[in-house]
């Protein structure tokens, strides 16, 4: 690296890190002010707010916001650079534009991998904790449980439904098992209330009644007053729901999760592939509106630094709103989350490539 990319990355990223500094701040104040009642009426000490929630709320609204704050960071400074004519030096020492863009992608390669390291593994685990906090001492409606007609696989072959379930004390009502060979019903269990023995993967079964069917035959043993202590596939935990629990798993675990549900026929919807499919495309969106960010910044115009940064709070504000409108249609018609996911990046790469195309060179 030359004299000009130390020089170029150094302010980016100095000027990144301050901008998330302030709007950090902001943000913590205004939550705070949302928020105040409920932390006095929950005799929490300050000590607690600060560790068990504004920590982990940190990683949350930043990785929400750190391609937004690039582009902001990367047109303050490139804005200032414009203004005190060093890109203009620059251009005029035979400096290619193109290699002038270099180090604004070293940068944005800088960011862009904490930001994939964050989305994957670190900011998962604050957002765990944080939502714990939140449906604890804030909002209990951040935590719901499945609690009516629910209907599961536990595998290929062996299909689950409960009418009624309640998470107090871990209990079922009307219980049924059914059991498929080459796609015929060969047996049902039944039972009127079933139990959680706080035992490795088992359950109590009151009031049950077995029924096999063969080709030709059925046989059917009732036990009215009976108990039966058997294992299942399933645990509580799996009837429990956060508003937002696709943000509280890392990747690996995300993964998993969607194939655990696919397996057992439970649909959570496209918001979790959505997720999936994000952790990746917002670190790309850094490099795209870097690049947006240097050919809006770089010219010299009238209005300086206050136009250049209404322009990029305009095309932030239009990414977003992009954003939304395409996960919306993901998740409630049929638009492919992978297609929802990445068309702001893609629509965004041909407003990148056009302006560097046409800036002032």
């Amino acid at each position: 690296m030359k004299i000009l990319d130390w020089y170029i990355v150094k302010k980016y990223l100095s000027t990144f890190f301050f901008t998330i500094l302030l709007i950090t701040m902001i943000a913590i104040t205004i939550d705070y002010f949302e928020r105040v009642d409920k932390f006095m009426n929950s005799s929490l000490t300050a000590k607690e707010i600060i560790t068990d929630y504004y920590f982990h709320f940190i990683p949350w609204i930043n990785g929400l916001l750190w391609p937004l704050f690039a582009l902001l960071a990367v047109i303050f400074f490139t804005s200032r650079m414009a203004k005190n004519s060093e890109i203009i030096s620059m251009l005029s020492a035979k400096i290619s534009y193109s290699r002038i863009i270099r180090p604004y992608m070293i940068g944005a390669g800088i960011l862009a991998t904490l930001l994939w390291l964050g989305n994957n593994y670190v900011i998962p685990r604050s957002n765990r904790l944080k939502n714990e906090f939140e449906s604890k001492y804030i909002k209990a409606s951040a935590k719901t449980t499945l609690n009516h007609n629910i209907h599961f696989w536990l595998s290929p072959n062996e299909k689950v439904y409960i009418r009624n379930y309640s998470s107090s004390d871990t209990t079922g009502r009307t219980f049924r098992l059914e059991r498929f060979e080459d796609d015929k019903l060969v047996y049902v269990l039944k039972a009127n209330k079933i139990k959680y023995r706080n035992q490795t993967n088992t359950w109590r079964l009151e009031s049950f009644e077995r029924r096999r069917f063969s080709d030709h035959d059925e046989s059917l043993s009732i036990h009215d007053a009976d108990f039966l202590d058997t294992t299942f596939n399933f645990v509580p935990e799996d009837f429990t729901r956060y508003s937002k629990q696709m943000e509280m798993m890392n990747t690996s675990d995300l993964r998993a999760f969607l194939k655990y549900e696919k397996d057992k026929g439970l649909d959570s919807g496209k918001k979790y592939e959505i997720e999936l499919y994000r952790r990746t495309a917002d670190p790309c969106t850094i490099f795209i509106l870097t690049l947006i960010g240097v050919a809006v910044a770089s010219r010299k115009v009238r209005g300086g630094m206050g136009f250049h940064l209404a322009a990029g709070v305009v095309i932030g504000a239009i990414f977003v709103i992009l954003s939304k409108f395409s996960t919306t249609f993901s998740t409630n018609l049929s638009l492919p989350p992978l297609i929802g996911v990445w068309i702001p990046n893609i629509f965004f790469s041909i407003i990148a490539a056009y302006l560097i195309k046409t800036a002032q060179k």
